[in-house]
């Protein structure tokens, strides 16, 4: 019985350690330099719009970005966090972005609106270094160069297109021993196994976890910065029946508007030093 309370204070005493461990690098001081990026009037103001759903200056300073930082971003979208992450890392910092290989038609769209983007901002955004993250194409940066490689709700496309793993192994050879990477992904639920492909959008925070493991991280922090108990995730379009896609139009769009974005994990994993 003595050694049964021993070992469930021990618990205890851990599990509050790492709760407050997780507490502090959540609410980490943010970079007067990151928050003037995340402020700065430049940015799109469709953008702006959605930082109260993604946090953005939170959830950097949550992966410990620092501005002489080389980061790597993959698969930047529309270019939300490109413009705040270029404007904090032009002065003294390197920035990679892997792009999505050309030959598909949506993604090289998404690709062309993304470079017009940064081309009408070139100044404020400084030199960004473009690279390809596909089947195939796996050089997302020179080996051991990166400290910081960031994903912002990618994963399931990797997933549905079956490299996810290449991916994950990418992301583990270009970063510095010791190095980091953050996952944001929307989160699947737990009573209902992982679909392999994800087609709903959707990523058990377990897998992810799983996957990261496998391809040789260590988890070291999470954050529920971007949670959101509204999403009940069994939307007719999946994930993409919310905000910003809200795929069914004016159809039910108050209610999807009233859930808001989905919930989202955060996932910080270690590169080991050794």
């Amino acid at each position: 019985m003595n050694q049964h309370r021993t070992s469930l204070a021990s618990l205890t005493l851990c599990a509050i350690a790492w709760l407050s461990s997780a507490e502090a690098a959540t609410t980490a001081p943010v970079d007067p330099a990151l928050a003037a990026a995340v402020a700065d009037p430049a940015r799109t103001p469709a953008f702006v719009a959605r930082d109260v759903a993604r946090h953005p200056a939170a959830e950097l300073s949550f992966f410990g970005i620092k501005p002489t930082d080389t980061v790597v971003e993959l698969w930047p979208g529309g270019g939300y966090w490109t413009e705040i992450l270029g404007a904090y890392l032009a002065p003294q910092g390197t920035y990679y972005v892997a792009l999505p290989p050309a030959g598909n038609a949506e993604e090289d769209s998404g690709v062309a609106k993304w470079r017009a983007r940064v081309a009408g901002q070139k100044d404020r955004l400084g030199t960004i270094h473009e690279t390809t993250l596909g089947r195939d194409h796996y050089e997302i940066a020179p080996a051991g160069s990166a400290d910081l490689v960031l994903t912002f709700r990618n994963l399931h496309n990797w997933m549905d297109d079956g490299y996810a793993a290449e991916a994950l192994a990418a992301c583990f050879k270009a970063l510095k021993p010791g190095g980091i990477l953050g996952i944001e992904e929307h989160r699947g639920r737990n009573d209902r196994p992982q679909d392999p492909k994800a087609k709903d959008g959707y990523v058990r925070q377990d897998y992810t976890i799983a996957l990261a493991k496998k391809a040789g991280f260590r988890l070291v922090g999470s954050s529920e910065i971007d949670a959101n108990p509204r999403d009940t995730k069994d939307w007719v379009d999946g994930v993409w029946t919310l905000p910003p896609t809200l795929s069914q139009g004016d159809k039910d769009k108050a209610r999807y508007l009233a859930v808001g974005e989905a919930d989202n994990f955060v996932l910080r994993f270690r590169k080991p030093k050794h």
